[in-house]
Order: C-alpha cells, then structure tokens, then sequence
C-alpha cells in the first residue's frame, strides 16, 4: 500500500467535515430566511438521488449484487434515520440555537457511533486494557459536555467582529425567543445527531452484504426522498407553497447539501467504512466545529457564551480519549496477537489425523484438522 492509500481515508473524512460545514453555514442563513426543512430534506434526497444514480448504473453494472428483502429493509431504514429522522430534527432545531452550537453538538456523535458500535460488535472492547477503558470514559464525556452546552449559558464572549453589530443583536431576538426554546432546539438536535449516529451503523452492517457504496448511496437518497416526501404531506398538508422552488438561498442549499452532503457524503463514508469503521467516519467533527465557528461568527455574525465554549472543550476531550483508545487498540491488533486467544503452554490441543480416500488408505495425501477459536482448520498435505 502506498502513501496515498494509507492518506485516503484521512483525506475523505477531512473532506466530508469541510463540506458539512458549509452546508450549516447556508443552511442556517436560509432558514433564517424562511426555508422549510421538511421540503428542503425531501428536495436534497432527490437531488442526490438524480446526480448519483448515471454513475451507479455506469462503475457498478457488472459487480452490483441483489438486493435481497433483507437488504431493502435495511435501505428503507437507512432512508428514514439521516435523511429524514436527523435531517428534519437537526434544522428545525437549529432555527432555536445557532450554526455553532449545532455543529458542535455533531461531537457527540463519535461518542454515540463507539457505544452502538460496540454493542453491535463492531468495535472490539476489552475493560482490562487501559486504552478501552479510555474509550469508555470518553464517551461518558462527551455526553456530559453536551448536557454542559444545553443547559449552561454564562456570559456571551463578544468577538471583535460581533461586538455591537446590528445584525447580532436581530439574531439574539430571533434565535433565542426563550430558554425553553432554546433547550427544545437542543434536545431536537441531539435527538437528530443519535439517528445519525444509528445510520453510521446501519450503513456499516449493510455495507458488508450490499458492497456497492454508489448503488447503495442513491438507493438510500431515493428512499429518503419518498419517505421525506410522505413526512411533508402530512406535516405540511394544505400548504402548497412549502413546495415551490425560488432562486435563493433555499435553492442553492438544496443542491449544495444533496450533491456535497448526501450523494458524496454517503457514498465516501461508505470507502471509509471498509478501511477503518465506521467510528473513524466521525472522528473529526470538531474539525467542521472550528470552521463552523469561524464563519458562523463573520457571515451570520453568531456570538458565542462561556456555556457553549466550556461545553464544546470537553466534548472535544471525551472525543479524543475515544480516538486515542481507537488508535492504541488499532495498533495492538496490527502488531500483536491477543494472548488471551491463544492456549497457555501447558495445555494440551487435540489433533486428529487422518489418511483415508474413498473407505481406503491413501499413503499420499495426510489430512491434519486442528481446532481453533473460530472454528476447525484443516490443512492437507502430501
């Protein structure tokens, strides 16, 4: 494996956190702007679904597998946890808080991805080990400094490019109507960030009986565009205008989130699956929490308050003792076999051997099946 290769999952992952970012950006201005997130969720599937679609059918015609009843369901489940589940919950709570304080509570996703992960047996964890009782820990930590973000406020931390600005003080007044606005805002988001959470594993599960990571991507989109679509019917019914497209912000989102966010989000996290897990995937969420930070601050001129900064600072040390465990787990699987797999010296394994062919001795052929952990292994030779 070559440089390159061993880069790529860190390059797609920097990628996938650069273009989430964005999306936040313009997504939060167009809300602010009048744009409804349950037409905006069925629009971006659709679209995602309409650009990934010719190159499905193109790169994956001979090596795409049947899509079995098992695998449809788990399809239609994938289409209802991110496309709709956590798409409608994470805008329309975002409309109480602000573009920072979403993204950053995207940071207790990898937390969330690591415990489900381990209860599915996707993430190996042994509590005698120093670095898996780090991983445990720092889930426990993340989740607390979520909670630190919802409920605690504190005094607002004036920027230099916010302090007086018209423009903030109209997003105070719109953004926070209320307390109990904004803790509702925030128990949305965290709600919608769990069934993100939920579609990583999903996606991983059935990634190992369906590996076409571009029919599986716009099948997901397409199932999250009909299921959005019912959503909105019924949550919007009678208003024919929640429907109707218009060159603005709202447009731009649509196209920007389907094609960036859903059919390349979908289809790289998949890749990155395959290498390292889907934990992996969202390691580096506070990555996109620095960028949202930064432009949320200068393009929607968001100011921050010490309960959200303290808050985000130990999400991000929770994070990384998941990720430090990851990685020293990692390493002593590459460079070492567990011991405790393995038989102590003493102990004795039994063999069978035999030498037979159609009821007769064959004196050419030995064949000497050994048991092991996983199952028998058999070995033949002359």
């Amino acid at each position: 494996m070559n440089m390159f290769d061993k880069l790529k999952p860190y390059l797609y992952v920097t990628f996938l956190q650069f273009g989430n970012a964005g999306l936040v950006i313009i997504a939060k201005a167009a809300l602010n702007h009048g744009m409804n997130h349950y037409t905006f969720a069925t629009y971006r599937n659709l679209i995602a679904a309409l650009v990934m679609a010719p190159f499905a059918l193109v790169f994956e015609r001979k090596g795409r597998p049947k899509v079995t009843l098992s695998v449809f369901f788990k399809i239609m489940l994938l289409g209802f946890l991110e496309p709709v589940v956590d798409q409608n919950l994470y805008y329309a709570g975002m409309k109480y808080t602000t573009a920072t304080f979403a993204v950053a509570m995207t940071n207790i996703i990898p937390a969330m991805t690591f415990l489900m992960a381990w209860i599915c047996r996707l993430e190996k964890v042994n509590i005698k080990k120093i670095h898996s009782i780090g991983k445990i820990v720092g889930t426990l930590v993340t989740v607390g400094g979520a909670m630190i973000m919802t409920i605690v406020v504190g005094p607002t931390i004036g920027l230099p490019w916010t302090k007086g600005s018209a423009v903030t003080q109209q997003q105070q007044s719109t953004t926070h109507v209320s307390p109990g606005d904004n803790i509702k805002g925030s128990m949305m988001i965290i709600a919608g960030c769990l069934s993100w959470s939920c579609f990583y594993i999903v996606q991983a599960i059935t990634l190992r009986t369906y590996p076409a990571e571009l029919s599986l991507t716009t099948l997901i989109c397409a199932s999250g565009a009909l299921q959005g679509g019912i959503v909105t019917v019924i949550a919007e019914r009678g208003n024919n205008e929640a429907w109707r497209l218009h060159m603005d912000a709202g447009l731009v989102t649509m196209v920007y989130g389907g094609v960036i966010c859903s059919g390349l989000g979908y289809y790289l996290s998949g890749i990155i699956m395959k290498a390292k897990g889907p934990v992996f995937v969202t390691a580096f969420n506070p990555l996109s929490m620095v960028i949202v930070a930064v432009l949320g601050s200068i393009v929607l001129s968001e100011s921050l308050n010490l309960g959200r900064v303290v808050g985000a600072v130990v999400i991000v040390m929770g994070l990384y003792l998941v990720i430090w465990g990851k990685m020293k787990d990692e390493g002593s699987t590459n460079t070492k076999c567990d011991p405790d797999e393995f038989p102590s010296v003493d102990q004795h394994i039994p063999v069978t051997i035999s030498s037979t062919r159609l009821g007769k001795q064959d004196n050419d052929r030995v064949a000497i099946e050994i048991p092991s952990i996983d199952g028998t292994v058999k070995v033949n030779g002359k």
